[in-house]
């Protein structure tokens, strides 16, 4: 049997799988304590679902994911909009050590990712998508790029990014605050006893299990998101996609150089926010604007989590596996040998390292559930991790690795 479903049943199917996550993460402690997005947990589960049913003969399932594009290029839209330099200025000089090594991550993780599919036989582009796509990328830039990589003629790409963005994703959230406790008793770390607080299970800075409710913006938006300042939101998100996609496109014809829509709209978005920061032209809620991005990022995930063709993993399990445990061996090594000094070695640079692990390898809340449990391990929370991580992790990052790893797509693809 063959089952078609056209645009609006397969949108419709992708809000239901996107609430049903929802609904698991909040009631099961095991996907809580991962952080596990719901779009991951509904969306991955009914991907398995449809290889069961492929494999078994029983039907075959084809969706419409038209929507998932426009999404895509919203959700990154806000990313850019959210870029503020302001941002930047409160993280100081510890924010911007932080993110040279998370820039520098970036880098290391395609150059590994390509380096060993060249040495395995295996078409590089796949590296990278072993690389910082799927591993400080997350699973949302796994499924924004896995579709530029098939379009390129790369078969299972999107598959690759999605199974190495959930590796990393339990990988970092098993490692994060394990690592930073071994550097604090290894390095004889002083715990400052003066600022020490209580800190019992979500009360270091994140909401109990989900790590995304830190307000992270630096800003003092009152009221919070009503029609007015969606409306304008999206005027905003709307008239930027345009151009970024124009700019997208006439790059692309122009140069020869594959530029994805979404990171064009980024880049226009940066632009926007911070010469509007300066002439006031319009005030953006970045409550509004976090409440689209939450949505677009789900919506989007989810309809490429549900639409995996997860069967073409077979032919490339065991390179994926040889890639991403030199990649989990790197990431270790490097914050614990180089981050973890970078930082000042001290409590703060501990708190900093879990998070980077967490990102790193997963995602923002990741990060920031690592730095939660461990400061209600030693019941001390450092406020500049979680100042510094979460501007790092969430959107400062992406304003090098997106670049990168669109011009390392060019470069082996």
């Amino acid at each position: 049997m063959e089952l078609q479903l056209d645009l609006v049943q397969s949108a419709a199917l992708a809000l239901i799988l996107l609430a049903l996550g929802e609904w698991a993460r909040h009631k099961i402690a095991f996907l809580r304590r991962f952080c596990f997005p719901a779009p991951v947990i509904g969306g991955f589960l009914f991907a398995l679902l449809v290889l069961l049913l492929r494999q078994t003969g029983a039907a075959q399932i084809e969706f419409d994911t038209s929507l998932q594009e426009p999404a895509m290029v919203a959700f990154f839209t806000t990313i850019g909009l959210a870029g503020s330099l302001a941002t930047i200025k409160k993280g100081g000089r510890l924010l911007f050590v932080y993110l040279i090594a998370c820039w520098t991550l970036a880098i290391a993780q395609n150059l590994i990712g390509i380096g060993l599919a060249k040495v395995m036989g295996v078409n590089p582009v796949l590296g990278v998508m072993a690389g910082a796509v799927s591993l400080e990328g997350g699973h949302g830039a796994a499924a924004a790029f896995g579709p530029t990589a098939e379009a390129m003629g790369v078969e299972g790409a999107t598959t690759v990014a999605i199974a190495s963005a959930t590796f990393g994703l339990v990988a970092g959230s098993l490692l994060g605050g394990m690592l930073a406790s071994f550097l604090v008793s290894r390095s004889k770390v002083k715990i400052p006893e003066l600022e020490r607080v209580r800190v019992n299970g979500g009360s270091a800075g994140i909401s109990e299990g989900t790590g995304e409710n830190v307000d992270v913006s630096g800003l003092d938006n009152k009221g919070g998101p009503n029609y007015s300042s969606l409306l304008v939101v999206a005027l905003i998100i709307g008239v930027i996609m345009t151009i970024g996609i124009a700019l997208g496109n006439w790059i692309s014809t122009a140069a020869g150089f594959s530029l994805p829509a979404y990171v064009g709209a980024m880049i226009v978005a940066v632009v926007f926010r911070n010469v509007n920061d300066k002439l006031g032209w319009v005030r953006i809620d970045d409550r509004t604007v976090d409440l689209v991005s939450q949505f677009t990022l789900g919506f989007f995930l989810t309809l490429a989590m549900m639409s995996l063709k997860i069967w073409e993993l077979s032919s490339l399990a065991g390179p994926l596996v040889v890639i991403l445990v030199v990649q989990l061996a790197f990431i270790l090594s490097f914050a614990a040998f180089v981050v973890f000094r970078m930082l000042g070695k001290n409590y703060d640079a501990a708190t900093m390292v879990a998070g980077f692990i967490g990102h790193g390898l997963g995602a923002t809340p990741n990060a920031l559930a690592n730095m939660d449990a461990f400061s209600a391990k030693f019941g001390v929370r450092s406020e500049k991790a979680f100042l510094v991580v979460p501007l790092a992790g969430a959107v400062l990052i992406d304003l090098v690795a997106l670049p990168w790893i669109v011009w390392c797509l060019n470069w082996v693809g």
